[in-house]
This record gives C-alpha cells, structure tokens and sequence, in this order.
C-alpha cells in the first residue's frame, strides 16, 4: 500500500469508519536506523496516542532485512508515540525485494526470527508486536518453517495475504493454505486477499476458520467497504448516498491541498479514481475525462457531475 495509504487516506478511511483499526504504509530500514522524527512526521497520528482524530488506532509497519537496524527502528517508533509494531514480509515490489526487504526474506526462515525476535526483545512487553507474510517466495515449501520462525520469536498476532510472491495479485487467493496455518498456531491469525464484500467475507471465515481480516486495496476500491459490511453482517440494507460521496471527495481534495502541492494533489486524486473504477461505474465509465483534468478544480468538477 505504498504511495496510496498515507495519513491523508487513512483520515479519509476513518472519517467513513467501520474498521477495528489501520496500518501505516511501510517504513523502509536500510542504512540507519529511523529517527523519531521521521516517524513523527510520517505518520503524525503517532502524535496523538497513535490515533486517527477519529480515535481508530494507527499500527506502524517497519520493512527491512537488518535485525538490528530494525529493532533500533522500531524502539524510536515507540519513541515518537507508536503504540504497535508491524513488520511486513508480504511486498512483491521487485524494488523492495531487490533491496532485501519484503517478501524476499520468506526464502530464509532463520531471517524471519531473527529480525522479530530483535524488535521484540528491544520493546516494553506492552507494546504489541505483529508481521504479515505471503504464503511464499515462487513457491509454498517453507510457509509452515516461516509461521513457526516468527511465532518462536515471540509475535502474536500474523496477517497472512494467501498469495505468494510470485502470484502478484492474480486470483484466486488460497483461503485454504491460511485456515491451515490457522489450525497449527497459537498466533491471532488474519486472513487477507480478496476479500471485497460480505459475501466474499463469509467465505473467506467459512474456508480459514479465521475470526480476523484485513482488507487493503479494496478500501481504495471501495471506502465504505468497512461499514457496509459491518451494517450487512448485522442484517441491515447497506447502501452509498452518492451526495456523500461527492462531498468526500471534496474534503479529501482539501485534505491533500494542506500536504501536498498541486502537482501532487491532482496525482493523487487520479491515482484513487483508477482504484474507484474498480467498484464504481459511473467512474470506470469517465476514467479518461477524469484523468484528462489539469487541475484540483477541474477533477472535483468532473466528479461531481459523474456521480450526481
């Protein structure tokens, strides 16, 4: 979630609700340990009890291969405020892989340990400590090796997207391979891949037996996935008032503005219509009108008259 989660959508996420809490988009550790600035500025709900302002939890994800620079990482993560540890092995990004980090490091078990184990000897017990992996590098031979590797290490709590890195994000997850990993630890275990409804939801609980799951690029499809689900679960008719949704757009376009220049606004804004498109008509329908704009202004105009 690279380059699309920032605090910005994460406030929007929040705003709309529905979730139990959210991830930061990846720090990377390479050279040097992060300072607490960076952290501080990367992911500013740190400076709030690491919570949005509309108080859901914001968990800090770490991405590197040193163990020690990790570890040292993640205690000035704690430092700046962070009240929860991730540490993500699940990236496909040849640029991350490429640099050590990601999963790449599901190739070496031994790896795995080392560098969960580093970051939590180096926290007060108090501070949760979590990672997320894939089911594998180009195959599945070493999936139940790596659980083992980061549960020895002291974690509780694993998010397991059913794919490995070699599947990228073609369907269909492996929901089976995660209700096997669930079966063989004592880990929380969270599902994720794919999961894009209730009724995607329910299968998903049906086939891993899992109580908890994550759901990444389609809350950039879709922002009010949270909260529909949680009304369909409860039996209620979920449904988007599209006045709504077009003042959303307004107030995230505002939001950027406070962050970003134009240049970069207007990026963003494209960028998240071509996740919309995917769960939106209306919008795959204007995708080009939406991209030919050249401005803030001319976007949210667009946007408005597609969605009225």
């Amino acid at each position: 979630m690279e380059g699309v989660m920032d605090h910005t959508m994460r406030a929007l996420l929040s705003r709309i609700g529905g979730m139990d809490y959210l991830v930061s988009e990846f720090i990377r550790v390479t050279q040097y340990p992060i300072p607490s600035s960076t952290f501080k500025r990367l992911i500013p709900e740190n400076q709030q009890a690491a919570k949005t302002q509309y108080n859901h939890p914001v968990h800090t994800q770490l991405l590197g291969s040193n163990a020690e620079l990790m570890a040292h990482s993640a205690l000035n993560a704690v430092e700046a405020g962070a009240t929860h540890i991730d540490v993500n092995f699940g990236c496909p990004a040849k640029r991350v892989n490429g640099h050590g980090g990601g999963s790449v490091l599901l190739q070496t078990p031994d790896t795995l340990h080392e560098i969960m184990s580093a970051i939590r000897k180096s926290l007060p017990n108090e501070i949760p400590v979590s990672a997320k992996i894939r089911l594998g590098f180009e195959n599945e031979d070493l999936l139940f090796e790596n659980v083992a590797a980061i549960e020895a290490a002291g974690v509780g709590t694993l998010t397991i997207h059913g794919r490995t890195k070699k599947d990228g994000y073609k369907p269909p997850a492996r929901w089976e391979k995660i209700g096997e990993i669930q079966d063989k630890t004592k880990m929380i275990v969270v599902a994720n891949g794919d999961i894009i409804d209730t009724e995607s939801l329910l299968r998903c609980q049906a086939i891993t037996g899992c109580q908890h799951f994550m759901i990444g690029r389609g809350s950039l499809n879709n922002p009010f996935i949270f909260q529909q689900l949680r009304a369909e679960l409860n039996g209620e008719i979920s449904s988007i008032d599209k006045s709504i949704f077009i003042k959303l757009f307004s107030t995230y376009t505002k939001e950027l503005k406070q962050h970003y220049d134009e240049v970069a606004t207007l990026g963003r804004l494209k960028q998240w219509c071509g996740h919309l498109r995917f769960n939106f008509v209306e919008i795959k329908e204007n995708l080009q009108a939406l991209r030919r704009s050249k401005n803030t202004d001319e976007i949210t105009t667009c946007f408005e008259e597609i969605m009225k």
